[in-house]
């Protein structure tokens, strides 16, 4: 294979209506021309009509037309090669899209065919005569149980199909005579309402339109990844990203094998989502995580712990409850215990199922037997509610449900005779224990990143994806120590500040957090905006008035784009929170009524309050903003810059930060770096460090630097090096900007390590003791290489 340095990435997001292959190929000089060494593709296997992200692949064989296909793909590639660049790839093993059956040749052919179908076996499918659908697959479609009359028989193709409005389903061979009514009775599936609680098959999470793949099966696996095996043999890539690992059978068996498939030197990274001292299993054969804990970190380490009693006054005040981790706790086992009674009931049921055959206990149909069966659910609901992390079943974790379950009996000692059930079909290590892992991840999911953080509202920078908003603030000395162990542990783990996924892009979040530098200000003005503008909703209101002030333009303009963009916002946010409106059951007249009033701020006084707030804490939102991307971008791991992010970008969750990037602006300021934004020269020069000292990055030292004196606080600081004895690059940041302003740096100095040092930023050469005043007199950051 082609041995490339790896030193960064940079993801663009593969559009068939926006950025295809071609137009990557137009930016190939570019990415260059700002220090990248390896481009970040999402997934470019043929997907849905129409998508715009790739999670929804229709056909693991082809590479998307729409993007330009293989052809298109191999130009790309030999363009990035050719400037002595690499090509990283995102893929979906854990499910493939099924929300239009014509489009994807296997599922249309499954539901054709039934079980004679070659490829019956490729998807997790609930074949079982007690399935709620007598066996059939069931595909939740339809609006009420009575349109099962609304169906229709379209004869216009090769074929008869059945047709439900503009859904289209197959007939099998020889079952197309008769009513609509009755051809649908022939088929392997069985259309049933969107709302019965029937699904007949596994999921992404609890999205219909995501059927998962048995990827556990070696020939399912070759199929499955039979274009990425096509790439390893034709040395196309030089690493991979995995998606959503936790919702396999199997996580580790998986990744040996795909490691198996390219070969132990391309790198390899998995979306693995770290609860809170949760570490990543060492056993997988993967060089790291796609940063989320790093940017979890990032995140608190810039937040100021003397905001926590007023910002947690503030939460009790608008929404009841303080919002701290104890509240977060209970709301997170409350949730998980919702949705794994609710959304994922079918997976819940199937489990269930699975439990009794591997445990042999298969008691007689009857109210004892029902009775058993509820005890059994509500066993397996009460320990998956308990899970802290996606699942429990990596090597590190192995206390973990032992401890769980001995809490549950304790707590609840009817149960006892269901857990034995539950616990003999566990240690099996069979189907009822993959399933009981997926089903664990998928609730944790459901119920924190879906829900929960889109109702805490203390300081919701913190509610990221992997993130731990109930500790509020990190310490500096755990931030190193942390970050010392990545270095150390896993240096080729990827770092990110934004991602396709993220609910709010790094400067977004990073506006927001300098809040807890000015939380009693903050009181007062919600306060005040609060009179004028009081929201519909108190506690829904203190979630979104950090959200405009994260967005809010520097210039004030509302531009009828943003505008939009905060209504869309507001739809989706209002139905993940679910206490209000919610995705099944909307309430049209209060996401009007928040529309309404967002409409009122942007138009009224509140928001030329908002616009001299965002104006005067201007500095400290860029000290933080800059402080965290030169932090990432020299620290320990692979930095990945996210598109569009080596400028201010104020995206929102998806879809939002899935928008096309104007490169146009972002390449005349690579040719005029005079007129450059701080943030753009900040990025492009890190990045062109990391490329001219290779060997004080990936695989180099990492040794914390502090100052000392009164405002030593205030200096986040690191030094890099092929050894800790021979440093040649120190990343340094402020912090805490607002107290630093107040209180001053008094008698702080910095004693630098031995030699001459020059900041790339302002040309300035430093040795022996300075004072931080110097090393900031230009940018809240400095990058100091040593000449």
């Amino acid at each position: 294979m082609t041995s490339l340095p790896l030193l960064s990435t940079y993801r663009l997001q593969m559009r068939g209506d926006a950025f295809t292959f071609a137009d990557a190929v137009s930016i190939v000089d570019y990415l260059d021309g700002l220090g990248i060494s390896h481009v970040y593709l999402s997934p470019l296997l043929t997907a849905t009509t129409g998508s715009n992200h790739g999670y929804d692949v229709v056909d693991p064989s082809t590479v998307s037309s729409a993007l330009g296909g293989r052809a298109g793909f191999e130009h790309l590639v030999r363009e990035v090669r050719s400037r002595g660049m690499g090509v990283i790839v995102d893929i979906v093993p854990n499910h493939v899209g099924v929300g239009d059956p014509r489009q994807n040749a296997w599922w249309w052919d499954v539901l054709r065919l039934g079980r004679e179908s070659e490829y019956a076996s490729y998807f997790d499918i609930d074949w079982s005569e007690d399935n709620g659908a007598d066996g059939r697959i069931a595909l939740p479609v339809l609006g009420s149980a009575d349109a099962v009359q609304e169906l229709t028989v379209d004869r216009t193709g090769d074929e008869p199909v059945l047709a439900y409005y503009d859904k289209r389903f197959p007939v099998a061979p020889g079952t197309d005579d008769g009513t609509p009514g009755e051809i649908h009775a022939r088929q392997a599936y069985r259309l049933v309402p969107w709302d019965s609680g029937l699904i007949g098959y596994r999921r992404f999470f609890t999205v219909d339109d995501l059927a998962a793949v048995r990827v556990e099966d070696p020939r399912v696996f070759d199929a499955v990844h039979a274009q990425v095996a096509s790439w390893i043999d034709d040395d196309l890539v030089d690493g991979l990203r995995v998606d959503h690992p936790d919702g396999l059978a199997d996580p580790s068996a998986y990744l040996k094998r795909l490691r198996a498939l390219i070969g132990p030197q391309r790198w390899l990274v998995i979306e693995k989502i770290l609860a809170e001292g949760e570490p990543l299993d060492t056993t997988l054969p993967v060089d790291g995580t796609t940063g989320y804990d790093a940017l979890d970190e990032l995140a608190a380490v810039f937040v100021d712990p003397r905001g926590d009693k007023a910002l947690t006054a503030v939460s009790r005040t608008y929404t009841g409850s303080d919002g701290d981790a104890a509240w977060l706790h209970a709301q997170e086992r409350a949730l998980e215990r919702s949705v794994l009674e609710s959304g994922l009931a079918p997976e819940v049921g199937r489990l269930v199922r699975a439990i009794r055959r591997e445990a042999g206990d298969t008691d007689a149909p009857g109210s004892e037997h029902e009775c058993a069966d509820a005890a059994l659910r509500e066993a397996v609901i009460a320990v998956a509610a308990r899970v802290p992390v996606y699942r429990a079943d990596y090597a590190p974790l192995t206390t973990m449900l032992p401890r769980i379950v001995g809490e549950v009996a304790r707590e609840k000692p009817d149960l006892e005779p269901a857990l034995g059930i539950f616990v003999r079909a566990l240690t099996i290590g069979g189907e009822a224990a993959a399933r009981f892992g997926q089903v664990c991840g998928a609730a944790t999911a459901k119920a924190v990143e879906d829900c929960l953080f889109y109702r805490a509202a203390r300081l919701v920078s913190l509610q990221e994806v992997g993130g731990q908003p109930g500790r509020f603030s990190l310490g500096a000395a755990q931030f190193h120590l942390s970050w010392a162990q990545r270095a150390r542990r896993l240096p080729r783990a990827m770092t990110t500040l934004s991602t396709h996924d993220t609910k709010r892009s790094e400067d977004v979040r990073a506006r927001i957090g300098v809040l807890s530098q000015v939380a009693e200000l903050w009181s007062e003005r919600l306060h005040e905006w609060n009179t004028l503008e009081p929201a519909p909703d108190p506690a829904i209101g203190l979630f979104f008035w950090q959200t405009l002030f994260g967005v809010w333009p520097a210039d004030g303009v509302v531009t009828a784009e943003l505008r939009e963009r905060l209504h869309n916002y507001a739809t989706k946010a209002l139905r993940e929170n679910g206490t209000r409106s919610t995705w099944t059951e909307v309430d049209t007249d209060f996401e009007a009524a928040v529309t309404n009033w967002l409409d009122s701020v942007c138009d009224g006084p509140v928001g030329a309050a908002l616009t001299e707030l965002v104006s005067d804490l201007e500095p400290h939102i860029a000290a933080v903003s800059l402080g965290q991307k030169l932090l990432q971008l020299l620290g320990p791991g692979v930095p990945d810059v996210y598109q569009g992010t080596e400028l201010w970008d104020d995206s929102l969750v998806d879809p939002d930060n899935r928008r096309p990037v104007d490169f146009g602006i972002r390449r005349q300021l690579l040719a005029e770096p005079e007129s450059a934004p701080a943030k753009f020269t900040v990025v492009q020069k890190a990045l062109r460090i990391r490329r001219d000292r290779p060997e004080s990055f990936v695989g180099g030292a990492y040794v914390p630097v502090y100052a000392v004196g009164t405002g030593a606080e205030y200096v986040l600081a690191f030094g890099r090096g092929p050894s800790a004895e021979d440093l040649d690059v120190l990343a340094l940041s402020v912090r805490h900007t607002v107290d630093l302003a107040a209180t001053g740096w008094g008698d702080t100095v910095l004693d630098l390590p031995l030699g001459s040092w020059t900041d790339v930023f302002s040309g300035q050469r430093f040795s022996g003791t300075v004072r931080p005043a110097d090393l900031f007199a230009a940018l809240p950051v400095a990058a100091l290489v040593r000449d």
